[in-house]
């Protein structure tokens, strides 16, 4: 391995953090995902290991040396210490340091337990000790050794570096150099144990990537998480404005708190017209990566606040190459359209009260004929004629009420504005699946606003209208013949001014839960076998949609419930 000469200056240097070489050790896809795509998850075991972690991550204290005494002589010990070595281009924030003068020992913390092998820790943990001694070595300090300290069992594992240990750190870290100058992303590993307790497995998506390569018939395990614990916070009150309060968010009317919420269970700040938020919750929020979306009282979706933009600028990079290719364009939009009327095609057959015949044969017919399109044009109009047919029999998926009569009257869709209370519904469904869908494209590193099949307008998030083509029926549609049905919004729950009808502040608050409801309900899914809420399918399918970019799979499955 070529050094880095001693005059080229830091700047020009690609430092590898020696925690990212840790995890290249052990799966040089997670070092990719984590280091060159910025991609990030917790888990129980992180989140355990950071609170382990608590005592070593604080600020050290600084003491002022007021004696005569040789520093060179004295104790050290420690913590939290930020380390450079240029000429390895390794850096490091090292748990502790603990010697006499200039012979010192790293110190690294892990949360678990000591594991019973031969050299008293895994590979991975091994290369970066010896990294941190290296770095050390090179900050002109005598390293021969490190130690490990296993916090679960309370017990240190003293690691010699010897020369086979130091072969194989070096030999790591140029491998991992040379992984940010790779053309794509290492593959996924297959059928490993390693992948069982990973953070990342739900974006990685190691069976799901084998299972699109070779066919269902590969096995799948269940790895991705079923759900998400934290859930979209709406606050909708027009005098209400919200505050920090430690970890805590406190919503009030004048100085009356009326709600509080951990930031720890909101994964969303969703604000309703006129509601106020104080800097201090946006600062907190931006750190955390927890969007604030913004609506109009009516619900119009007008955008969002985050902190920075997702570091994965490569699949940013090939999502604006694909969008100015006319054939890849036209390939995706025809999974989403096929997905949209074949969705359409299932709900009717289900529910409606006596499915007509003659429309399903030709939904039918109008999802063969999306494969034959020769342009975006043509997919267009395919997709006009077959909302068409699906809309004139939604009706019938309305159930009537006491006297069998329907409390609701809905004959056509209309927009902009909605004429009646039905379309007043599917409006604002669609509007709430909008902001979900820009969401979950900016937190995966797409830009929501440059789509493959609706075309890029200002202000328009033309991604998020092409991903949720084929959620429209599965879930907005889905929770207004729902909330219809069960009796959950009644008329009364509906005002009407110049011709527009809109739902009341207590309307929107059922609905919400409604559709809350629907995006936690957990279902099988029909690619892949596992139990899953709509909410995390979602989150596959983008990630779907970025492995097809990026080469990984040959197609993009579009989502089509059974």
């Amino acid at each position: 391995m070529s050094l880095i000469s001693e005059q080229q200056p830091v700047d020009d240097v690609l430092l590898l953090p020696v925690r990212m070489l840790n995890e290249f050790t052990y799966c040089p896809r997670l070092a990719y995902l984590e280091w060159i795509q910025g991609e990030f998850a917790d888990n129980a075991d992180t989140v355990d290991g950071q609170y382990r972690h608590r005592r070593v991550n604080q600020e050290p204290v600084r003491k002022d040396s007021t004696d005569s005494s040789d520093e060179d002589e004295g104790e050290i010990h420690e913590r939290s210490l930020y380390l450079t070595a240029d000429n390895l281009s390794l850096t490091a924030k090292i748990d502790l340091v603990e010697g006499k003068g200039r012979k010192v020992s790293p110190v690294d913390y892990k949360r678990g337990k000591r594991p019973h092998v031969q050299k008293g820790a895994w590979e991975p943990e091994l290369v970066q000790l010896c990294a941190q001694g290296l770095i050390l070595r090179e900050n002109d300090f005598e390293c021969d050794a490190g130690l490990i300290y296993f916090v679960g069992s309370k017990e240190r594992v003293r690691v010699e570096f010897d020369e086979e240990l130091i072969s194989l750190t070096l030999t790591q870290a140029s491998k991992m150099r040379m992984l940010a100058d790779l053309p794509t992303i290492p593959p996924p590993l297959s059928d490993s144990a390693k992948c069982v307790r990973c953070s990342l497995v739900g974006i990685c998506l190691p069976d799901e990537i084998y299972v699109l390569r070779k066919g269902r018939h590969v096995k799948i395990r269940k790895l991705t998480p079923a759900r998400d614990h934290a859930l979209p916070l709406y606050v909708q009150q027009p005098r209400a404005h919200i505050h920090k309060a430690g970890d805590v968010l406190q919503i009030k009317e004048g100085k009356d708190v009326i709600a509080e919420a951990r930031l720890i269970e909101i994964s969303q700040l969703v604000l309703f017209g006129s509601v106020q938020v104080s800097t201090q919750v946006i600062h907190e929020l931006c750190r955390r990566n927890i969007p604030i979306c913004y609506l109009s009282k009516g619900g119009w979706f007008y955008g969002v606040t985050h902190g920075m933009a997702h570091k994965n600028v490569e699949i940013r990079t090939l999502q604006f190459e694909t969008a100015r290719e006319h054939d890849k364009c036209l390939v995706l939009a025809k999974s989403f359209v096929r997905a949209k009327i074949a969705n359409c095609r299932t709900v009717l057959r289900r529910n409606h009260h006596s499915p007509p015949k003659d429309v399903l044969r030709d939904l039918k017919s109008d999802m063969d004929q999306t494969m034959r399109a020769s342009s975006l044009e043509a997919l267009l109009g395919i997709e006009g004629t077959a909302a068409q047919r699906y809309f004139s029999q939604f009706s019938g998926l309305l159930k009537g009420g006491s006297s069998g009569v329907p409390e609701f009257d809905f004959r056509k869709r209309t927009r902009r504005p909605p004429r009646d209370p039905v379309n007043a519904l599917l409006s604002f469904a669609y509007a709430i699946l909008t902001r979900e869908w820009a969401v979950v494209l900016q937190t995966v590193g797409f830009d929501p606003y440059m789509g493959f099949y609706h075309q890029a307008r200002y202000g328009k998030p033309a991604l998020a209208l092409d991903m949720m083509e084929e959620f429209r029926t599965l879930i907005a549609e889905s929770v207004v013949i729902t909330v219809i049905n069960n009796g959950e919004i009644r008329k009364k729950d509906f005002i009407a001014r110049f011709g527009s009808v809109a739902l009341t502040p207590e309307g929107r608050k059922r609905f919400l839960q409604a559709y809350e409801r629907r995006m936690g309900q957990e279902i099988t899914h029909p690619v892949f076998g596992y139990r899953v809420s709509y909410r995390r399918i979602l989150e596959i399918q983008a990630r779907l949609l970025g492995r097809y970019l990026l080469g990984e799979i040959p197609m993009y499955p579009g989502f089509t419930t059974r």
